[in-house]
């Protein structure tokens, strides 16, 4: 059997100005965008660059209920963690358009690793997984 976490739904105000981040400042790939005219809503993918592993779909929010959890879809946990073959440049590159860590770089036994948030307030893990840690083989 093989199966896969194909989309990690996460709920944004606007469907452009979250493409205009994830695409633009963390250079994500914009996978899909794509009208539904049955729902009216858009089907929105992105997902890291060169990656072949879970993307997220991007939601907008569409009912008074879900506009809480934009950007605080895990009570101010870190939600979502993004790996890199290179710290220091993601690091670098990104302080440099402005994106807030509130965690500084730390080397840790699992790697190095810096708490950031998205544009909505959602907590990341930008972090260099250590070359013998069970998940580095998968990220490759």
């Amino acid at each position: 059997m093989k199966q896969a976490i194909v989309h990690i739904a996460l709920v944004v105000r606007d469907y452009d100005e979250a493409i205009d981040f994830y695409v633009n400042k963390l250079k994500f790939e914009l996978i899909e965008d794509s009208y539904q005219p049955e729902q009216d809503k858009r089907w929105v993918v992105v997902a890291p660059p060169n990656s072949s592993g879970t993307a997220l779909l991007l939601a907008k929010a569409s009912k008074p209920e879900q506009e809480p959890f934009i950007g605080n879809q895990a009570g101010g946990r870190v939600f979502l963690f993004l790996n890199t073959d290179d710290f220091w440049r993601d690091y670098h590159h990104m302080q440099s358009i402005g994106i807030r860590f509130i965690r500084e770089p730390q080397q840790q036994d699992y790697g190095t690793v810096a708490v950031f948030e998205d544009l909505y307030g959602n907590r990341w893990d930008l972090l260099q997984l250590s070359p013998n840690h069970p998940m580095a083989k998968r990220c490759q």
